[in-house]
């Protein structure tokens, strides 16, 4: 009896881990087959007519053309962390002269016929680079088991804290901001809003899927605008083949942010510069 309960245990301490950042989106990705499929009534999706007309009254959308620009799809259904970072390392640093170079995408065969020298990568940070200079190591983001609580688990994705440390070792200046039952709802709005109401600095969220109403588990993605008639964020959804960019009722968001992950409850970083 008491290894079954031992292994009960393991098992339920392995599902609270699949639970962090992106982490479910690993279990659950079949299931996650497109934006239609896996939008909740209480949200609008961007791409509508509705959708639409919110950012066009929007006050609170300096950040969005800037995000839109440098936007891209996480390859790697643990990658929304990391996707949703270098977005925003991107838009940041722009065509600055310390943005790196990829190599690991260039195949032997693509430089053959080039002239001796050649660089064919454009500079860019990619979701593979900025892994390495967060405090936590690409095989634990995919499932190297960790030691948590005294206990080993595999911590799939990003917990918040770790996602902010990953952001702060690629030179960015951030606040994370853990949304406890103590955070009212009111200082969350008026802190993300404003925030997307200025230029130069942004806002990610990390927040539970099935909190909004879709399939999946812990996700991080940048907020692009808020609009205020609705009341409702704009998620820049790093996974538009799962869910797509989708206004979030505030309340909703907040929810999905006042969920425990881990060790403590979600939340959100707010990005400054370099």
């Amino acid at each position: 009896m008491s290894r079954i309960r031992t292994l009960v245990s393991a098992a339920l301490l392995s599902v609270a881990a699949l639970l962090s950042a992106c982490a479910t989106d690993v279990a659950t990705n079949a299931a996650a087959t497109s934006a239609s499929a896996n939008a909740s009534p209480a949200l609008v999706l961007f791409a509508s007519d509705e959708g639409v007309a919110r950012l066009a009254r929007s006050r609170a959308k300096a950040d969005f053309a800037a995000l839109a620009n440098q936007f891209e799809a996480q390859y790697n259904s643990a990658f929304c962390g990391p996707t949703s970072a270098a977005i925003v390392l991107n838009t940041v640093n722009g065509r600055g002269a310390d943005v790196p170079r990829d190599h690991t995408r260039l195949r032997k065969d693509d430089v053959q016929f080039m002239p001796p020298g050649a660089d064919p990568i454009v500079p860019r940070f990619t979701q593979d680079l900025v892994i390495d200079k967060g405090s936590k190591t690409r095989a634990q983001v995919l499932g190297e088991p960790v030691t948590v609580g005294g206990k080993e688990v595999r911590d799939f994705g990003y917990q918040l804290r770790q996602f902010d440390a990953m952001l702060r070792g690629n030179g960015l200046v951030t606040r994370a901001v853990v949304v406890d039952d103590s955070l009212p709802e009111q200082s969350i709005r008026a802190d993300m809003a404003g925030n997307l109401a200025r230029s130069g600095d942004y806002v990610i969220v990390n927040y539970r899927r099935e909190a909004v109403g879709q399939k999946g588990g812990g996700h991080i993605s940048p907020l692009g605008a808020y609009d205020a008639a609705s009341d409702s964020f704009l998620v820049l959804d790093v996974n538009p083949a799962a869910a797509g960019w989708a206004w979030i009722p505030t309340a909703t968001l907040v929810k999905a942010m006042r969920t425990f992950d881990t060790v403590e409850n979600r939340g959100y970083v707010v990005v400054n510069g370099p």
